[in-house]
């Protein structure tokens, strides 16, 4: 049953969506453990969308420790469709100011300690990942942010995002490095997540936050928690008007998106031979391809 087609994830400073109506909370459970919280349904611009608190409404869960294939698993779950997911991140580019906002249109993976895929145990599926962000759900994300007039706000198409494994900030060193690569800006969660959307047939975009210019920019102070704690309120309140304007568009007409058939030619295992046990885990993914 499908309870929401869109899906929101907050990341550090969006715990929840102020101008959600008739909210309710549900439980989800997934053959891959419990989500980071509840999943919260709600109506945001007339739309039913199912938002999650990614470290849990209290901050309770490290980047290393968020249960990334639960989260998308239980997205998919309600019947998400598309997915925006708002995270801090750290500049690593004069242009991109702090409170400014990045879509981005690629990752550089440097984790380390996370499961980065549904498959195994039997089945085995390579998705093509070139262009990990789903470029049209980008675009209607930029141009929602764009037609809002945000003050204070520079929008940013495109850029790299570095995903570190954390929990510590970057040394000067690593900082440098990644600016040598060109890469915008540096976070520490949408990898594996972007990977499990695309596993999961799920569009998927970033929204990325800037609240600091990380710590290789010389007329700035490294990096601080309070630094980041003062600029994630002010990016939450630009972050859930971005996103009401966003899902209102999407609802007006949702985009065409590749990702909806990105395991039409990823599966390499012949589904009738594979483990039936396996096949039941994973039969949310595989059921349109199980016929």
């Amino acid at each position: 049953m499908v309870l929401a087609r869109i899906g929101i994830i907050g990341g550090s400073g969006l715990y929840k969506m102020a101008d959600l109506k008739d909210v309710e909370e549900i439980q989800v459970e997934t053959p891959f453990g419990s989500p980071s919280d509840a999943l919260i349904l709600g109506t945001l611009s007339g739309t039913r969308v199912a938002f999650l608190a990614r470290h849990g409404r209290n901050h309770t869960l490290l980047p290393s420790e968020l249960p990334f294939r639960a989260n998308i698993y239980a997205m998919k779950q309600v019947g998400v469709e598309y997915l925006i997911s708002a995270s801090a991140v750290g500049s690593l580019k004069a242009e991109a100011k702090p409170l400014d906002m990045v879509i981005p249109d690629q990752f550089i993976d440097r984790t380390k300690n996370r499961a980065s895929t549904f498959f195994g145990e039997g089945i085995v599926a390579h998705i093509a990942f070139g262009d990990p962000i789903c470029q049209n759900l980008a675009g209607v994300l930029a141009d929602a942010i764009a037609s809002l007039n945000l003050p204070d706000v520079s929008l940013h198409r495109g850029g790299t995002y570095v995903c570190m494994e954390g929990p510590a900030f970057s040394t000067k060193a690593e900082s440098h490095l990644y600016r040598s690569w060109d890469a915008t800006v540096i976070g520490m969660t949408n990898v594996p997540e972007a990977k499990l959307a695309r596993e999961a047939e799920i569009a998927y975009a970033t929204l990325a936050l800037v609240t600091d210019y990380d710590c290789w920019h010389p007329d700035h102070d490294s990096v601080t928690v309070e630094m980041v704690i003062g600029n994630l309120q002010r990016n939450a309140v630009n972050a859930q008007k971005a996103i009401q304007e966003t899902v209102r568009r999407l609802s007006e007409n949702p985009p065409v998106s590749d990702a909806h058939s990105a395991l039409k030619y990823a599966i390499l295992t012949q589904l009738d031979q594979a483990p039936a046990a396996t096949k039941a885990k994973l039969g949310l993914l595989l059921q349109k391809y199980l016929s």
